[in-house]
């Protein structure tokens, strides 16, 4: 990544240096796969040119996340094949700070790649994820849970029990492709497929949120750490 000491606060960015060996007590990680996020934006959000320095359409953002590791480790412990749900609440500009955060950790996990994951989603580890531990001002609190990320065609679910229920699809473009914003320099990856909500129910932390219809993005990642 780029200065955390400046720019993270100030530019959601994705460049960050490859992962090195150990050093200051940081383990070396890396996690591949697919992220799907579906936020209370009107329209796609425009976090993702501004960087988060344009407001979300509704003045705050309030989001649930699921990624999928497809290829992953964290120093020793493997990670692939395990996923993650997020719940997500910032008070108005990304950039700005002031985010509660809780996370929600595949169950088959086992303890070691709990306390990685754990490590990792709190920004605790660095790297690409690192700005969390800048932006997260109140972590609610993480559990095990059955996460469950599928792909059906082309819609992508989420389901952790009844807290997070999400199903987003791609919206579709000229000649039937799908709409990508390409090239950009959002921390979560180059490339973001624009979507939009199926379903988007939240009931967790005493969150009652429904966001059908509303704005979806599906992002390949590639993140590392700890520089």
């Amino acid at each position: 990544m780029v200065d955390e000491k400046i720019e993270a606060p100030a530019k959601i960015s994705s460049r960050h240096p490859a992962a090195g060996p150990k050093e200051d007590g940081l383990t070396p990680w890396a996690v591949k796969g697919e992220l799907i996020l579906n936020c209370n934006c009107t329209i796609f959000c425009p976090c993702v040119v501004s960087l988060g320095k344009h407001a979300p359409t509704e003045g705050y953002c309030q989001a649930w996340a699921g990624v999928r590791i497809d290829d992953g480790f964290y120093g020793d412990e493997n990670l692939s094949g395990l996923n993650v749900g997020l719940v997500l609440e910032i008070p108005g500009l990304m950039a700005r700070g002031n985010w509660k955060a809780a996370a929600y950790i595949d169950d088959r996990a086992s303890h070691a790649a709990y306390e990685a994951l754990i490590n990792i989603f709190s920004g605790k580890a660095k790297g690409t994820t690192g700005l969390f531990k800048v932006l997260v001002s109140e972590f609610l609190g993480a559990e095990r849970a059955p996460v469950e990320f599928t792909t059906e065609g082309n819609a992508r679910r989420l389901m952790v029990g009844k807290k997070i229920q999400g199903e987003i699809v791609p919206v579709v473009g000229n000649g039937g492709k799908d709409i990508v914003v390409t090239n950009t320099e959002y921390w979560m990856g180059p490339d973001i497929t624009v979507a939009t909500a199926t379903k988007g129910r939240v009931r967790a932390h005493g969150r009652v949120w429904d966001f059908d219809g509303r704005s979806a993005e599906i992002c390949q990642i590639d993140w590392r750490g700890p520089r």
